[in-house]
């Protein structure tokens, strides 16, 4: 029976082991947890989300929407079970955080052909492996990696947004609403220009916690701390995580920046603070979020934190496929690849996955073209690239859609996106026969 190795039980490791075995290979999935944890881990459970609970838009006319639903066509276990554990938020994918890691962890374990072994690793095995460690790799594992020849790291930091309890909150000072209208899936926390001003004034003078080696340059703007933001400029916050646009409520005055949060469990009990990564020490994030209205008296089950992260130097290193240029059959999966996100990290193990599984069972490597999303997305981290950076899943990534002779572009933006999500997802229905070869889909 053919075998393979992944390491890392993340939403990149477990959805990686899932396609191999589906696929008939018999997997051994090393995962440190629960002997040990990094910083930002804190459940035994697989797939731990350690940042917010959302996998981001879910419409065709956003670039991880698409690249959802061409993992939806992979048989995805990250989507499947994301799915099932969806909670609302508005055109957004959101989960319930545990329930989400529970049923993964659940699906990994009970799998035939998956063996989960509790266990730092600490040097890198012989080939076939999937190495699906994450950017919090360990000192131990993160040095073995690091002595691979041909091989640079950076390191970036991230941050999560605190988690606050509904029955907290002052309800009367939040209202329900979707951004432009579409539901009532988020609580939002309106502010007037003054409110807004003083929150800012607090922001830019909070204490905040020492990290050592922390340069603002080297964070992820994706994940920039919000008292980073209002250091840049006043306003900053305001056009980022606080804009108000769509949000004004009927027959009021339109609030001057909103602060929103989204429902972070099943049990509709816990919500986290959008956009609201953050350094701040925890009493400041207590005093200076308690200016929001509506949060004044809010009881923290999870205050924000920042921890560093590794990312490979993959374009030279990795092919587009995710695999060890000069070490066929030794892949990397998940952020430290230089993906950014959680479906992005979780569709790199579904490549790396997909096509180990096909050159250990003999088959045809599968061609990812670059006018789909998990196409455009491993040459995005292939591609040579001297200001290399984490990435997340965008159009500008996918292959334009071709203008024929007599033709025009498509100006409006939504149609364009569109006509590209429907060229890519037609490829994979075309080529649907090639994409379950060798599978077993019960």
């Amino acid at each position: 029976m053919n075998k393979a190795i992944v390491i890392g039980a993340g939403l990149a490791g477990c959805e990686a082991a899932w396609q191999l075995a589906q696929r008939g290979i018999s997997v051994t999935l090393y995962e440190m947890k629960p002997q040990q944890y990094s910083p930002a881990h804190h459940s035994p459970n697989f797939a731990e989300l350690v940042c917010s609970n959302s996998f981001r838009g879910d419409r065709l006319s956003n670039a991880v929407g698409l690249l959802k639903e061409e993992m939806r066509q992979f048989h995805s276990l990250i989507l499947s079970v994301a799915d099932a554990c969806r909670v609302p938020a508005g055109g957004a994918l959101a989960v319930d955080r545990e329930g989400f890691s529970r049923q993964v962890t659940e699906r990994i374990e009970h799998h035939p052909l998956i063996t989960v072994v509790s266990k730092e690793m600490d040097e890198i095995p012989e080939a076939p492996v999937i190495i699906a460690t994450g950017p919090l790799t360990s000192e131990k594992m993160a040095a073995a990696i690091q002595a691979l020849p041909e091989l640079e790291t950076l390191n970036f930091y991230d941050a999560a947004a605190p988690v606050v309890t509904r029955e907290s909150l002052d309800m009367s000072k939040v209202y329900r609403m979707s951004r432009y209208g579409r539901g009532e899936d988020y609580l939002n926390c309106p502010m007037d220009e003054a409110q807004y001003n003083a929150f800012v004034d607090a922001l830019i003078a909070a204490d905040t916690a020492e990290i050592h080696g922390f340069e603002e340059k080297k964070v992820f703007e994706g994940c920039m701390p919000i008292e980073s933001m209002a250091k840049r400029g006043r306003m900053v916050p305001a056009f980022g995580p606080m804009k108000p646009v769509g949000l004004r409520q009927e027959g009021e005055k339109p609030p001057f920046a909103v602060v929103q949060l989204r429902q972070d469990d099943a049990a509709d009990t816990l919500y986290n603070i959008v956009g609201f990564q953050t350094r701040l020490k925890f009493p400041e994030q207590k005093r200076v979020f308690g200016m929001i209205p509506g949060l004044e008296q809010a009881e923290f089950a999870r205050y924000g934190v920042m921890h560093r992260n590794t990312f490979l130097a993959s374009p030279g290193f990795l092919n587009n496929h995710f695999e060890m240029i000069h070490r066929p059959r030794t892949y990397f999966a998940g952020q430290m690849t230089g993906v950014e996100g959680y479906v992005e990290s979780a569709a790199s193990g579904l490549v790396a996955g997909v096509s180990l599984a096909r050159d250990l069972l003999g088959l045809t490597p599968l061609t990812f073209p670059g006018f789909t999303a998990l196409g455009a997305m491993g040459r995005y981290i292939s591609t040579p690239n001297e200001r290399f950076q984490p990435m997340n899943c965008a159009f500008g990534l996918i292959d334009p859609l071709p203008v024929e002779p007599g033709q025009k572009r498509i100006r409006n933006k939504v149609e364009r996106y569109e006509a590209i999500a429907a060229r890519a997802l037609s490829h994979w229905t075309e080529h649907q026969e090639i994409v379950m070869e060798g599978m077993n889909c019960q």
